[in-house]
């Protein structure tokens, strides 16, 4: 971004990212304490504690190497896939005289709502390029383990949607929670309602998790670029960076209780985070066009487009992160990259790590 639009740019996108907090994650711990409805009466005060002891939860993992979260993350993902394949064993999918989508009286109206949702759904590619300092070999693992993901998160979010789609497990905004508690009790009795609701929660444990990590590293990586105060640079003796996971997660406990507090749904939180996200592929398809060349650059100009379509489609949602990114260039303006450590060398540039 910097290379592409100057320093001032690059560290507005960067802020603006880390703005997805106070929407985004509170969303997330939603989605994650609603699949304890299928086993337990919530009140709303009951759902916040929820929330906050996975944010505890997450704190504590984020304290060790960051091969332990490596290793949760896959068992999570290995289990999410296996149950979307039992799905699909137990229900005799897909079923050749089942239409999954309905070929009249279609809600054209709900379609940009929907689309939000699925944009929700395939969010964390951005949050993932944050730990690239974490391969051994970035330039080789990175884009496989990149591809990867994307493949595999694709191919679980299609199966389970031609499983919800085709059992009708979804309805108002609790049943949309928890459809896969739903499912599993439909195909497997109510034995396995416990272990539906801890597969969903454990899904959206990771997701959240793989966040936490991300925005953590990122707070480190400004700091260490004196762009922060320097004491958010500074890893424990895991190499971890202790005190950005931290902030990260402490100003997310505060957006929480704001949420909750407000009593803000998810479509609303989701809608606003969204806005954060599109704008800043936004910004990383156009630096493409500024960078690449070749056909490269025209898929880039094509990514920029649709970015900018879906942008349009959250309405007046998308004036949040328009608005922040206003915000964050004025403020770029009076906030120099040394500020809070003029004249010092980096973390990586004093270990050698910076080409």
């Amino acid at each position: 971004m910097g290379r592409a639009f100057g320093a001032r740019m690059e560290l507005a996108t960067a802020f603006l990212f880390l703005a997805v907090i106070p929407v985004g994650l509170p969303a997330a711990l939603k989605i994650a304490t609603g699949f304890g409805h299928a086993l337990f009466d919530l009140t709303p005060l009951r759902e916040l504690l929820v929330q906050l002891a996975t944010l505890g939860l997450m704190l504590l993992l984020g304290q060790r190497p960051a091969r332990a979260s490596g290793l949760v993350q896959t068992a999570i993902a290995v289990l999410i896939t296996a149950t979307v394949v039992s799905v699909w064993w137990r229900g005799g999918l897909p079923r050749e005289s089942q239409a999954l989508l309905p070929v009249t009286n279609l809600e054209w109206q709900a379609i940009p709502a929907a689309l939000a949702v699925m944009f929700w759904c395939f969010v964390g590619i951005e949050a993932f390029t944050h730990l690239g300092e974490e391969f051994r070999h970035p330039q080789r693992d990175f884009p496989l383990a990149l591809l990867a993901g994307v493949l595999l998160a694709g191919l679980v979010y299609w199966g389970a949607s031609v499983a919800v789609l085709s059992f009708g497990t979804y309805g108002d905004e609790q049943g949309n929670a928890t459809s896969l508690p739903q499912l599993l009790t439909l195909l497997w009795g109510d034995g396995l309602s416990w272990l539906a609701a801890l597969i969903g929660y454990l899904a959206c444990f990771a997701s959240i998790n793989i966040y936490l990590q991300g925005f953590a590293r990122l707070v480190w990586s400004l700091a260490d670029e004196g762009k922060l105060p320097r004491a958010l640079a500074l890893r424990n003796g895991q190499g971890v960076p202790a005190r950005a996971l931290a902030l990260v997660t402490a100003g997310c406990g505060c957006f929480v209780l704001l949420s909750w507090w407000q009593s803000l749904s998810i479509e609303e939180l989701i809608r606003y985070a969204n806005g954060n996200f599109v704008l800043v592929y936004l910004l990383s398809m156009a630096t493409g066009c500024v960078l690449l060349r070749g056909v490269w650059r025209l898929l880039a100009a094509i990514s920029t487009l649709l970015c900018g379509l879906t942008l349009a489609l959250l309405g007046i949602q998308m004036l949040y992160a328009l608005g922040l990114l206003a915000l964050f260039l004025v403020l770029g303006r009076v906030w120099p990259s040394g500020l809070f450590a003029p004249g010092r060398r980096s973390y990586r540039e004093s270990r050698g790590t910076l080409p």
